[in-house]
């Protein structure tokens, strides 16, 4: 978090500069008055419940189950039972008579073998195990989408509090400059060079004001509701580290465990059924059937005294040619099991780049955030000895401008490498296959809550009235 704090305005300029904690950049002070904020955590178990990516793929992982089941019951006994009731007219020459009579039938059919029926089974609970690893990728996605949706939407609220930090500076700087100009103690370009920085800080704000909204958007079409509660930030009191663990631990842990691999594999195995299920086309069939039927319907629906059969039937079905329909159904499955191998080794690539990337990214953003705090400690400095170095008339107000943008530049180049280091270690954790959540717990724990703010309110409030006395003026 970032405590804003204003630094003494030397009597000619004016000009306020920004001190940051020693650890981590300053907070938004717009966003911590409120006294509710939503941190990640809040919002990751929003979106489970309203993501429609994530049910969708949810959702197609509970019907894979129950296609599963119903492949499973072609290989159960199949048990049918027939009724018919009949009232017949019948008549000839000499009679004309009016009966009913009626048929009862119930059979059981066993398959006794059937491999096209078994390796749809099979194939079946492939479908729904690479479902289930989709639908878990899915969620490791929407995952890394609403981090950086929500880091995002923080570095939108920095852009446009800092924004308005350096505005009402250089607005304070100006007033003052032009105070003096009227009394003929500044130039005129002092008082234009400032005119013309507010007036670019104001135009700035506005597309800053813009991207708030924009961003908060993005963060509501994930969890399905309007966010309009401020978002925790990053707390003062953490530091952030590189991944403990070397790149080839992280690499193997991926091929192990990430599900997009894992559905991949399972695709194969999917294509690799469904070859085989093709080919049962091929096979023989033998079934086993038991049939009851009483009736009294005889031929031609003659009235019948009533009479019971029971049937035991064994039979055998073998195929012996269909047009080249099965052979060429065949072929097709196989080359599209070839197809399915290369996808599989174009997803073992992918995961060794993406987590590679994200490794190397990781650990560089590490040094990143170190470089970055030195340069806003540098330019914290800079600043200030470009007021003293205004004051006594060694530089313009343009040299002190330019400091000053320069020590923005330096805060928000440090929040943004503080954002994309989580970032990444989110899409590290992505691709190595660790579970969102944790992945969410480990990060939210660097975020405060509402009693932090407080504190930095405090901690800001009292730098305001700790002023030391201004630098005297040469005339």
């Amino acid at each position: 978090m970032i405590v804003l704090r204003f630094l003494p305005i030397v009597v000619v300029l004016g000009l306020v500069t920004l001190e940051v904690d020693a650890a981590q950049p300053a907070a938004p002070q717009a966003t911590s008055a409120s006294a509710y904020t939503t941190d990640l955590m809040a919002l990751y178990h929003e979106s489970r419940l309203e993501d429609p990516r994530v049910l969708a793929a949810y959702l197609r992982a509970q019907s894979a189950v129950e296609k599963e089941r119903e492949a499973f019951g072609g290989l159960l006994p199949q048990v049918t039972a027939n009724t018919s009731s009949n009232r017949i007219l019948r008549k000839d020459e000499t009679n004309r008579e009016i009966y009913d009579n009626a048929s009862y039938s119930l059979n059981i059919t066993q398959a006794l073998y059937n491999k096209t029926v078994w390796e749809g089974y099979q194939k079946a609970k492939s479908v729904t195990t690479q479902k289930a690893l989709q639908a878990d990728d899915a969620q490791a996605e929407a995952t890394v989408d609403l981090a950086k949706r929500y880091f995002l939407a923080l570095s939108a609220d920095d852009e446009l509090e800092l924004l308005m930090a350096e505005r009402r500076a250089t607005q304070n700087s100006l007033d003052r400059v032009s105070a003096m100009y009227d009394k003929q103690m500044a130039m005129v370009t002092d008082v234009l060079d400032l005119k013309a920085r507010v007036d670019l800080l104001a135009a700035q704000e506005v597309e800053a004001r813009n991207q708030v909204r924009v961003s908060r958007a993005g963060l509501s079409e994930i969890v399905g509701r309007p966010i309009t509660e401020p978002l925790s930030r990053i707390r003062n009191d953490i530091a952030l580290q590189a991944p403990d663990k070397s790149m080839e631990t992280w690499v193997t842990q991926a091929m192990d465990s990430n599900p997009l691999l894992k559905a991949n594999e399972r695709g194969l195995e999917v294509a690799n059924a469904a070859v085989r299920e093709g080919k049962g086309g091929h096979y023989p069939t033998l079934t086993f059937s038991l049939g009851a039927q009483r009736s009294d319907v005889g031929y031609d629906n003659t009235e019948s005294p009533r009479s019971d059969s029971y049937v035991a039937t064994i039979g055998v079905k073998v195929p012996i040619y269909s047009g080249g329909s099965t052979s060429a159904r065949v072929r097709g499955l196989y080359d599209e099991q070839l197809a399915v191998e290369q996808e599989v080794e174009g997803i073992r690539r992918r995961v060794v780049k993406e987590t590679t990337n994200a490794y190397l990214t990781a650990v560089s953003s590490v040094d990143k955030i170190r470089a970055n705090k030195n340069a806003l400690s540098s330019a914290e400095q800079s600043s200030i000895a470009s007021q003293k170095a205004f004051a006594y008339g060694v530089k313009n107000s343009v040299d002190v401008l330019t400091a000053v943008q320069a020590e923005f530049k330096a805060r928000r180049d440090l929040l943004k490498a503080q954002y994309d280091f989580i970032t990444n270690l989110f899409i590290l954790n992505r691709w190595a296959g660790r579970p969102p959540e944790e992945s969410v717990d480990a990060v939210n724990v660097w975020l405060g809550g509402v009693e932090l703010a407080a504190k930095t309110e405090n901690t800001g409030s009292k730098a305001l009235t700790n002023k030391p006395a201004p630098l005297p003026v040469r005339r």
